[in-house]
């Protein structure tokens, strides 16, 4: 899957569109949409990693009480701005 998988999921508790947002990969330092990650499903929780060098950016699990959303393999998170 690519990044827009996770559009729901982090929409749900973000409440903006984050496939939007452009990831820094802390590995390879290329910026890409989040859309453009790729995306498997089938570790705990979620995660997208880089399609450049298969680093994890970021990492997604719920728990009975939480949501975690791990970046530690993601240098920067960068939003747009909102419009007036």
């Amino acid at each position: 899957m690519d990044g827009n998988a996770l559009a729901g999921p982090l929409g749900e508790i973000m409440g903006t569109d984050l496939t939007v947002a452009d990831l820094t990969c802390a590995g390879c330092r290329t910026t890409r949409r989040l859309a453009a990650m790729h995306v498997f499903d089938r570790a705990p929780g979620i995660v997208a990693r880089c399609p450049g060098r298969d680093d994890v950016v970021m990492h997604m699990m719920r728990t009975a009480e939480r949501v975690l959303v791990d970046l530690r393999g993601s240098l920067v998170l960068s939003l747009p701005a909102p419009t007036a």
